[in-house]
């Protein structure tokens, strides 16, 4: 690997909130929340306007908690989020162009990917930690089972469809090293500002992978 290690980073839970927040203040809460309850790292998407200022605010009022962004499809977003605090990086997708500007930062950073020729360009480049995304639509776990036979070095975050009802299916797969998931943060729970049901929710999920010894 080039960058530090995506999988080191989240040994201790191997799990990724995928956080799409409409409010700064209410990103900072999810984050304490999530944190509460045991999740260490949590990634904010690029998918509202005030998200780049959610990272700001999350990095400096919860330094406890690693934060990252998510949903980069452009190299000027790589150094938008990086300015605004984001200490790794996640994309849906894969372009050389993209993945380069994400190795540049040196920060831990999961390009996505869903197919043999995608992998290998992504191996090209030195990269041996990718999401899969969108797992569900892609084949799941099955599919990953299937790639990891001929990319027996390629580690898999799987992100999409995943849940706490099937997180065991993909961690089976020792090629699995973390799962990425918004279900602890349902928007009925973010609106009705219910924090602590965040922290539940949290604590169930890795309760749910200490069970499978999955968590250092």
């Amino acid at each position: 690997m080039l960058n530090p290690s995506f999988a080191a980073l989240v040994k201790n839970s191997p799990i990724l909130p995928v956080l799409h927040m409409e409010s700064v203040e209410d990103a900072v809460n999810v984050s304490r929340a999530l944190y509460k309850g045991g999740i260490t790292c949590a990634e904010i998407v690029l998918r509202s306007p005030v998200a780049l200022d959610c990272i700001k605010a999350v990095s400096e009022q919860v330094p406890e908690m690693t934060v990252g962004v998510g949903t980069l499809t452009t190299p000027q977003q790589v150094t938008d989020s990086v300015a605004a605090g984001a200490q790794f990086l996640v994309s849906p997708s894969f372009t050389k162009t993209l993945a380069t500007a994400m190795i540049n930062t040196g920060l831990p950073m999961l390009p996505g990917v869903v197919s043999p020729s995608e992998i290998t360009q992504a191996l090209e480049l030195g990269i041996t930690e990718v999401k899969f995304f969108p797992a569900a639509q892609y084949g799941g776990a099955k599919t990953i089972k299937a790639l990891s036979t001929v990319f027996s070095q390629v580690k898999f975050c799987p992100t999409g469809g995943v849940s706490l009802n099937n997180m065991a299916e993909y961690f089976a797969n020792d090629s699995i090293f973390a799962v990425g998931g918004s279900w602890m943060v349902p928007k009925d729970l973010i609106a009705n500002k219910d924090w602590d049901a965040i922290t539940l929710l949290s604590k169930q999920a890795i309760d749910a992978i200490k069970d499978l010894d999955k968590c250092a």
